[in-house]
């Protein structure tokens, strides 16, 4: 049990609802605008227009860059941000980290997967969910109305070493000019607001810049030329569920022979962090499409495991024809649980993960049925990976036990927060799969902090001018 301890209160008071302001008449409705304005549009196509009377391979040119600016506007005002804030800070706020002592890393051989949670007020959380302001409403549980706290006091503390104190400066040194992305599904994604928030305390907040655009989020640190990304591929591979907004668990269906539309994505990337599991609980058998098919109707139905035993040959494939590990590191996430079984736990009376408070207090593994076939295989293929090593990140155990720090039924459900009668029906709206803020995504990443500073740094991309956005 933990030692008596009050921890300070953070609790907020989620702000009232406003009142939508009466829809405008028809004859008075604003044109949309277009990122870059049209005012701004407009004064370029006057300037472009008026070079295009000297000559016609002016007025051609002058048409093409016309278009670019429509199609891509958004993409070239930050390429130009970025540049211009090159220009005028080319080495702002570097952090000078040759004289500090180096980062007090666990040895080889400690096993950073077996351990306990340890009550810790005093050095956790690392940031506060009020202060992070690239959280969604999905994992703000305080904001949402969560009553308790006591989610967020808990450090992880492995059985034979200990995990070093995450250093945000020295991490976003780290990945000065690079990028770093997670790839999967809403879990990494719930992983990647977690790195955010642990790095934003040591951004100047006008040098940062967050971009959406189909499949990506890219967190953009302009002082250190860095970015931190999500992609959506909840499958890694091909499939129909490849929109992050509308998708269907009863019709998902995939396509294990079919990476490139996503992989292409992530040429050049400096670390890239994988996970895919929760999607592939909803049934015995995964809907796959047939080879050469022309639609998705045109499927099979495959057992689970060998579904998935196809994606990471696929993925693994891919990696070894496509990535320079002198340049890049592959990392992957490993089970991350739902909590839908408290009779596992001994709270037989629990509805879901519900109204727990405390993390398991054991250390004996705890059976949450796992499909630990799955978990295998990537333990296989990446024990299996000599050309590009493949570095597993372990974060099953240690999430098994922490019950507690779901969203539960403080969070949304399609976008809107649930309804007091939703939240008095856990049993059909509780999310015990999605995690608080701060919370155990925070351990998630300081494992994975360890890992990257236990590798070598990995050799400088060729000088370019700017930082590449991901592709369109």
């Amino acid at each position: 049990m933990p030692p008596t301890a009050t921890p300070p209160s953070t609790t907020t008071t989620p702000p009232a609802p406003s009142t939508p302001a009466p829809a405008p008449a028809a004859a008075s409705k604003p044109r949309p605008r277009h990122p870059l304005g049209l005012d701004t549009l407009a004064s370029h196509a006057r300037s472009l227009f008026a070079a295009g009377r000297r000559s016609p391979v002016t007025t051609l040119v002058c048409a093409i860059a016309l278009l670019a600016l429509v199609m891509y506007g958004e993409d070239a005002r930050t390429i130009a941000e970025l540049s211009i804030d090159d220009y005028l800070y080319p080495d702002a706020d570097i952090y000078n980290v040759s004289g500090l002592p180096p980062v007090a890393l666990p040895p080889p051989t400690c096993d950073l997967a077996h351990g306990r949670w340890v009550f810790d007020n005093a050095s956790v959380p690392l940031y506060r969910e009020k202060d992070c302001t690239t959280l969604t409403k999905q994992v703000t549980c305080l904001a949402n109305g969560r009553p308790d706290e006591t989610w967020q006091y808990w450090k992880w503390q492995p059985s034979n070493c200990s995990l070093p104190t995450f250093d945000a400066r020295r991490f976003m040194e780290r990945m000065r000019g690079k990028r770093l992305m997670f790839v999967g599904d809403s879990l990494n994604r719930n992983q990647w607001e977690s790195l955010v928030c642990m790095v934003q305390s040591v951004l100047n907040k006008g040098r940062t810049k967050l971009v959406k655009r189909g499949n990506f989020i890219v967190f953009h640190a302009k002082e250190y030329r860095a970015t931190l990304e999500f992609y959506w591929a909840p499958f890694l591979v091909e499939s129909n569920s490849d929109n992050p907004n509308f998708h269907t668990i009863v019709t998902r269906i995939i396509q294990p022979e079919s990476i490139e539309v996503h992989a292409q994505n992530w040429r050049g990337v400096d670390y890239l962090i994988f996970n895919t599991y929760i999607w592939w609980l909803n049934t015995a058998d995964i809907k796959v499409r047939r080879l050469e098919s022309r639609h998705w109707s045109d499927h099979d139905e495959v057992p689970r495991v060998e579904a998935y035993e196809r994606v990471l040959k696929t993925w693994a494939t891919w990696l070894n024809e496509n990535i320079d590990p002198a340049r890049t590191s592959v990392f992957f996430m490993t089970i991350s649980p739902h909590h839908d079984s408290p009779d596992k736990w001994g709270n037989p009376n629990g509805i879901k993960c519900a109204k727990e408070t405390l993390p398991v207090n054991y250390t004996q593994p705890l059976d949450l049925n796992h499909d630990m076939r799955l978990y295998d295989l990537v333990a296989n293929t990446a024990k299996s990976m000599k050309k590009v090593p493949v570095t597993l990140i372990d974060i099953t155990r240690m999430s098994d036990y922490r019950k507690d720090a779901h969203t539960s039924i403080y969070s949304v459900r399609q976008g809107y927060l649930l309804t007091p009668k939703q939240k008095a029906d856990p049993q059909n709206f509780a999310d015990c799969i999605h995690w608080c803020l701060p919370g155990v995504p925070d351990v998630w990443n300081q494992v994975l902090y360890t890992r990257i500073f236990s590798k070598s740094p990995p050799s400088p991309p060729a000088p370019t001018p700017t930082l590449p956005l991901p592709p369109q």
